[in-house]
């Protein structure tokens, strides 16, 4: 199995570093406005300039993380630092709100609904902060992270298209968030403060969205935890679900909880038998718990994110417990993913596959695919399998 671990481990890097970063670095910086261009097709050119600020933050972070825990190259820190600056020039409202997307010039576009591009906003300034010593940026991650804690009950504000009281529900994302969020920030926070909050995100996350009985994790909740009837309330998104699983599983890890490990390959095993496309092979992108057809029309496509998330909770699954069904699982998603989505003609990965598995857009960035998913899951499948995680 080290043989077969070692091989694993340079397959990994050598497309970090050999092929997926060097795309990014290639075409996405934006040296005349600043911050990041991610909607690039197949060869990498450019065919949108708006910039989405999640995707900035992401990519900010990314190489951040990689001068921080891989290797300190000047030319990393320097991409980190010209999209810091940008974000911190336009992201922002006059209340510390990230906008959701602004034009190539920064002038907002969109206004701060999702409370998800201060999550990420909070990620990248504080690996930033730690990769540059930057103080500035370092209270932008804290001032963001206590942010995201004020709204979590109302993520959306006033920006929410719900009628006031109408079928309220529970969302997934937020707690599964938190789970890696926190840690994350981990070294500019309390000990108390880092503690309450993972305890916290783990019991909504453990306790709540996760129906052990079934063996699947919801997306909605109802107030009380019970399912409802309805759309939201039968969503099954099995891309969150492992992704989930191994922000669990790393803060497990870290805990020494064996138990709450074993929960986590548990649901991921589960979300797996579920999840799969057992005609076409590759992980469907949603499901509905009851089999009834779902909203989303994209249902039964294949994305990237999903499929890379799913490699790191297998491989980091197996690597915790050596259980044989993860193994298998980690090998057949394996199989899958490299031979349908990284792109040998001109780099990266495509993002997009039909049913099918055939290539769906040919665009390697977008509104939502960035230099994150990817990127990360290599990075963390290289340090898993190198034994160094």
């Amino acid at each position: 199995m080290k043989e077969t671990f070692d091989r694993y481990a340079r397959l990994y890097l050598d497309n970090l570093i050999g092929d997926v970063i060097p795309f990014w670095e290639k075409h996405s910086i934006d040296r005349e406005c600043g911050g990041y261009f991610t909607c690039l097709d197949t060869e990498g050119r450019v065919y949108d300039t708006d910039k989405f600020i999640w995707l900035q933050a992401r990519q900010v972070w990314m190489f951040s993380m990689l001068y921080n825990r891989l290797e300190r190259r000047s030319e990393w820190l320097e991409i980190a630092k010209h999209g810091a600056e940008f974000l911190k020039a336009h992201g922002m409202d006059s209340d510390g709100n990230w906008y959701f997307a602004l034009e190539r010039s920064g002038a907002p576009l969109v206004q701060p609904y999702n409370i998800f591009s201060d999550c990420f906003a909070a990620m990248a300034y504080s690996q930033y902060a730690l990769a540059s010593g930057d103080e500035e940026a370092k209270q932008i991650a804290l001032r963001t992270y206590n942010n995201v804690l004020a709204r979590q009950e109302n993520p959306k504000g006033i920006y929410s298209k719900a009628f006031p009281g109408a079928r309220p529900m529970r969302k997934f994302s937020l707690p599964m968030i938190l789970c890696n969020l926190v840690l994350e920030l981990d070294w500019m926070l309390s000990e108390d403060e880092r503690e309450r909050t993972i305890e916290s995100a783990l019991h909504e996350v453990m306790d709540d969205f996760y129906d052990r009985e079934r063996g699947l994790i919801y997306e909605f909740i109802a107030p009380d935890g019970s399912h409802s009837d309805n759309f939201d309330g039968r969503l099954i998104n099995p891309g969150h679900g492992l992704e989930s699983m191994w922000f669990v599983m790393d803060v497990a890890r870290r805990r020494g909880d064996s138990e709450m490990i074993e929960q986590a390959v548990d649901a991921c095993l589960s979300t797996l038998d579920f999840g799969w496309d057992k005609e076409f092979g590759g992980i469907f992108y949603f499901m509905d718990s009851e089999g009834q057809p779902t909203q989303q029309l994209e249902w039964d496509q294949k994305l990237w994110w999903v499929h890379a998330e799913a490699l790191v909770a297998l491989a980091m699954g197996y690597s915790l417990t050596g259980k044989r069904e993860c193994w298998e699982w980690y090998e057949k998603l394996h199989n899958y993913t490299w031979s349908h989505f990284p792109d040998p003609v001109h780099g990266e990965w495509f993002g997009y596959l039909d049913r099918r598995g055939d290539v769906l857009l040919k665009a390697k960035g977008g509104k939502w695919k960035g230099c994150f998913h990817v990127p990360r899951a290599l990075y963390v499948c290289y340090r898993v399998f190198d034994g160094s995680w």
